[in-house]
């Protein structure tokens, strides 16, 4: 049950076990259940004691992990196949392993889903700064287990007050290297939601894992490195980023120590004034003066006027399964939704499975570019549809009939005369604690990494002006993205919940949710089946598929004339499924996707 607690903390592993068995064995059976929620050992090397009779916590300080366990971890941060883990008292998975025992820890500390997941994804814009950061995204799906309600929360980007009215789509990529890119942040709003309306662990607690390793450092795994690498011409244009990146005058080498000092100073003031800093006060002035100087429009009014959303999640159902999406502007739950709305109308006994049948690999392909074509186009002209419509069955079947052997097009083919796609950028990740809560949230630089160069209090300045081309949002209004945040559900039970990022997230969600209900594979063979379908970043117009499709697929595919970019196997622009399985026994298992540089651990 405590594995990941073997791995990193043996000798408490150990004690825990003796604990737990002394309080069953001395406690009265009515009073057992109380002793065991009142005394928990935590991996950080200490015990907090919760008061359940008077509803109070007595929380102790966060201690971090020893040097040479830190770089077990860290040594773990890599491509490739991962273990699979399970278990019923929590799990998380996240694409960096010190972000995934953050997680750990908070629910060994007594917090809940919400808790964990906001440790989690503070560390990754700490250890992932090429993938996420404090001025992004924050959306999450949450499923409160007591209530059995589903709630989602936007935090998600506004476009600017002051965005120029003419703005035009032929700007896109040439904003998204100035401050005309940058739009209003909503990731700490989304934090700070989060754990208002679910969370019952204090701010510094939870922040102090990111705090510690953005002060002391931690070593550059060789993905970070290599981003830093590639953009730095970009990351060392200001001091600020100098400082961070290149603290020598040249990028530090792989496996040294990366010091995010400043940004280590932020959040602890974060901790202590919240938004007060951060949405009212100097942050918000400092970051706006910045993205000024660089020739973009935000303001202080930007950060006064942005409120978190709470939506009503999009729901429908695939194969007697209830399934539940981020709904838009969030539309990337939604279109998975509707995907497998059509992908219903498939018997897969006759057709067989994506990965090994062409026919159906077309015709999965032609789905996901009708849905994902539909929904730009009717985002950029106004006339989206009600959900009960976009979502009927009546609509899928005719959707689906009238694909007939049509070529998939892209929307980048349709839109845009063949312009590529912004570069991903995007962090998912999943946690269910053991009272059965489930959260699973998107957190993103929304593009490509450090994109204009431009720091404030040693943070990365996000351009999420790349979701313009989802379809443009009203001034001070939510940005489209196709954020994925997804669950399952089997008599009023999660049995899938999770996301992915990168260009390929909702074909990368509707494969491992067919893999699992269609096919019944476990969470490790599902995420290591090869995938296809999100769009070419160097080929524009043509559509991801994995080499390990197999030969007969492929050209199957291409007979079918899909413009096809076959891709190494486990490419990493086919995202990171960053979810978990649970099975009819309230069992919950995890699987880090090997084309990222995830881990799943378990209690």
């Amino acid at each position: 049950m405590y594995g990941w607690l073997y791995w990193f903390e043996p000798e408490r592993a150990n004690e825990v076990d003796i604990n737990r068995r002394t309080f069953v064995m001395n406690a009265g059976a009515g009073l057992a259940s109380t002793a065991l929620a009142s005394h928990t050992l935590h991996a950080s090397g200490f015990v907090a004691t919760e008061a359940t009779m008077a509803g109070t916590k007595t929380e102790q300080s966060w201690k971090p992990l020893s040097d040479e366990k830190r770089r077990q971890l860290i040594d773990k941060a890599h491509f490739g196949f991962k273990e699979k883990v399970s278990g019923t008292k929590g799990v998380a998975v996240s694409t960096h392993p010190l972000a995934s025992h953050a997680a750990m820890q908070v629910l060994e500390d007594g917090g809940n889903a919400a808790d964990a997941i906001v440790a989690a994804s503070l560390m990754q814009t700490v250890v992932e700064p090429h993938m996420t950061c404090l001025t992004g995204v924050f959306s999450m799906l949450y499923y409160e287990a007591k209530t059995g309600k589903i709630y989602y929360l936007n935090g998600s980007n506004n476009r600017p007050l002051n965005h120029p009215k003419d703005w035009g789509i032929s700007s896109l990529t040439k904003d998204l290297k100035t401050g005309m890119g940058v739009t209003t942040p909503g990731y700490w709003a989304g934090v700070e939601a989060a754990l208002a309306r679910f969370g019952v662990l204090s701010k510094k607690r939870i922040m102090a894992p990111a705090i510690h390793y953005a002060r002391n450092g931690f070593e550059t795994h060789p993905f970070l490195w290599g981003e830093i690498f590639a953009e730095v011409a970009q990351v060392g244009k200001t001091p600020q980023g100098r400082e961070i990146f290149m603290p020598n005058g040249f990028v530090p080498r792989p496996g040294e120590k990366l010091y995010q000092k400043r940004a280590a100073d932020l959040l602890e003031r974060l901790a202590e004034e919240g938004s007060d800093y951060y949405y009212r006060g100097a942050f918000a002035q400092k970051f706006s003066e910045t993205v000024q100087r660089a020739g973009g429009c935000i303001t202080p009014e930007d950060f006064e006027k942005y409120e978190v959303r709470w939506d009503e999640p999009a729901v429908s159902s695939y194969r007697g399964y209830t399934t539940v999406g981020s709904p838009p502007p969030d539309h990337g739950g939604t279109n998975v939704l509707e995907v497998l709305n059509q992908m219903e109308n498939i018997d897969f006994g006759v057709w067989g499975a994506p990965w090994a049948s062409g026919d159906t690999a077309f015709k999965l392909l032609q789905v996901i570019a009708d849905v994902s074509t539909d929904t730009v186009v009717r985002n950029f002209k106004g006339t989206s549809l009600p959900m009960e419509e976009r979502l009927s069955k009546e609509r899928a079947a005719r959707r689906f009939k009238a694909l007939g052997n049509e070529v998939p097009q892209s929307p980048w083919k349709i839109l845009f005369e063949n312009a590529a796609p912004p570069p991903p950028g995007s962090n998912h990740l999943t946690v269910i604690d053991g009272a059965g809560n489930a959260a699973t949230v998107l957190h993103s630089i929304m593009s490509w990494p450090w994109s204009n160069g431009l720091f404030v209090d040693g943070v990365s300045i996000c351009a999420a002006s790349a979701h313009y081309a989802s379809g443009l949002p009203k001034r001070g209004e939510r940005i489209n993205a196709g954020i994925v945040p997804t669950m399952v559900f089997k008599n009023g039970k999660p049995v899938i919940v999770g996301g992915s990022p990168s260009v390929s997230v909702v074909p990368s969600v509707v494969q491992n949710i067919i893999n699992h209900i269609d096919f019944g594979l476990d969470i490790k063979a599902s995420v290591e089946k090869p995938r296809l379908g999100g769009g070419s970043i160097s080929n524009p117009g043509a559509y991801l598929m994995e080499a390990g499709m197999g030969d007969s697929v492929i050209s199957r595919a291409r007979e079918l004339g899909v413009p096809l970019d076959v891709v190494n196997p486990y490419n990493w622009h086919h995202g990171s499924f960053d979810g978990l399985f649970v099975d009819g026994h309230g069992v919950v298992s995890g699987c880090g996707d090997p084309r990222r540089t995830a881990m799943a651990m378990a209690l």
